[in-house]
C-alpha cells in the first residue's frame, strides 16, 4: 500500500503573495464564459509542500502517494523533464446556484519548484450553469483563456515541450471542435524537475484560499506520456486532493497501460 502523506499549508501561502501581486499579461483576454471570482485572475498553483522521503516502496509503478489542498492526478518528479502530454473528455459540469471550480491541463514544473508552464480547459459553474473555455499559463503569470469554444464531451489533446534556451511550446487543441492554439513562451529559471498530469482546484477566494472545486463526475485522463513515454515508467507520484480535514474532494484511480486514469469528484471544499 503506497504511503500517503499529508502536505502542509505554510507553503502554499507563501506562494500566493506571490501570485497575487503578479498581474496577469497584457495579452490575456477575458473569455465570455469567464466566471469573475473575488481573487482576480485564476491562478493555477504550484502544489503546496515538499516533495515524499526517498526511498519510498514503490506499488503498482507508484513510489508513493500524496495529498494536496489543490491537485490531484500524477506527477514523474524524479529527473529532468523536456514534455509531457495527455487527453481527455471535457468533464460535464453538475451545477447548484453555487460558483464553483475546476481545472483538467498538462505541465513541466510545480511539484517541487516555483512555477509551471502548463495548458488545460476548465469546467466552471455560474449561476447554476457550467462553463468551459481552454487556457494557458506560465506560473507566476496569470493565466490567458483562449476563445475558442468547448463543450462537455469534447476530445481534448494538450502538450508542452521545452525547445530550448528557456522555450516553452503549449498546445491545446479541441479534437471534436477541430481548432488547436499553440503557445510558445519563454521563462528563465525553469527547473523541469516534474512533469504532471492534473485536476485543480484553483486559486483564489478573497482570502488568498482555494476555490471550491467544480462537480465535473469523472473525469477520463489518457494517454499521459512524459518524455515520449507512459507516465508510469516514472514511478510516479499518485496525488489525491483533500480538504483541511484531510477528507478526499475526489478520488483517482490507479493508472491502466501506465498512462490511462480517471478522477471522481466527491465534494467541493
Amino acid at each position: 500500500m503506497p504511503r500517503r502523506w499529508r502536505i502542509p499549508l505554510a507553503a502554499l501561502f507563501l506562494v500566493l503573495g506571490t501570485a497575487l501581486a503578479t498581474s496577469a499579461p497584457a495579452s490575456a483576454a477575458t473569455h465570455p464564459a469567464r466566471v469573475a471570482q473575488p481573487g482576480g485572475t485564476i491562478q493555477h498553483l504550484i502544489r503546496p509542500g515538499t516533495p515524499a522521503s526517498a526511498g519510498a516502496s514503490a506499488h503498482g509503478g507508484i513510489s508513493d502517494q500524496a495529498e494536496s489542498t489543490n491537485w490531484s492526478g500524477y506527477a514523474a518528479a524524479s529527473g529532468t523533464y523536456t514534455s509531457v502530454s495527455a487527453s481527455w473528455v471535457q468533464p460535464a459540469g453538475s451545477c447548484t446556484s453555487a460558483t464553483r471550480y475546476s481545472s483538467f491541463w498538462v505541465g513541466l514544473d510545480g511539484f517541487s519548484s516555483g512555477t509551471v508552464e502548463q495548458t488545460g480547459t476548465d469546467t466552471d459553474c455560474a449561476g447554476g450553469r457550467p462553463r468551459y473555455y481552454g487556457w494557458y499559463e506560465m506560473y507566476p503569470a496569470g493565466s490567458v483563456d483562449y476563445s475558442n469554444p468547448v463543450s462537455a464531451g469534447d476530445t481534448i489533446n494538450a502538450s508542452v515541450t521545452y525547445q530550448g534556451s528557456n522555450s516553452f511550446r503549449l498546445v491545446l487543441s479541441d479534437v471534436t471542435k477541430g481548432w488547436t492554439q499553440t503557445t510558445t513562451k519563454s521563462l528563465a529559471g525553469a527547473a523541469r524537475s516534474s512533469a504532471e498530469v492534473i485536476i485543480e482546484a484553483p486559486c483564489c477566494t478573497a482570502s488568498g484560499g482555494i476555490l471550491p472545486l467544480a462537480n465535473f463526475g469523472t473525469a477520463h485522463i489518457s494517454n499521459s506520456l512524459v518524455n515520449g513515454s507512459a507516465i508510469g515508467n516514472t514511478s510516479p507520484q499518485e496525488i489525491i486532493m483533500v480538504n483541511s480535514s484531510g477528507q478526499d474532494k475526489d478520488t483517482v484511480s490507479s493508472l491502466s497501460s501506465g498512462k490511462n486514469f480517471s478522477a471522481t469528484w466527491v465534494r467541493a471544499s
